[in-house]
């Protein structure tokens, strides 16, 4: 999915880890982000909420944030969601 956002702008290919930030080292806009958030709820509905997590960050937090941040913020959704109705 972020390959796709990506799609236009001029990123190596191996560039993104699981430390690049999507702003510093991406240098993404609030537009592509708005993007990736589409992308993610197309994927996974509304098990994975991009503008929920968002929200609970502070400015520094969104400042920084990497890849690998949210790679655990969708893993501990799609976690929650498969624990909804097992029980």
């Amino acid at each position: 999915m972020i390959r796709q956002v990506l799609e236009g702008y001029e990123v190596e290919e191996g560039e993104v880890t699981m430390r690049t930030r999507f702003g510093a080292d991406l240098e993404l806009e609030s537009i592509d982000l708005v993007t990736l958030a589409g992308l993610l709820e197309e994927r996974y509905g509304g098990a994975v909420n991009f503008a929920e997590f968002v929200a609970d960050l502070d400015l520094e937090e969104i400042i920084e944030l990497d890849v690998g941040r949210l790679v655990d913020h969708i893993r501990r959704c799609l976690k929650a969601a498969d624990g909804v109705g097992t029980r």
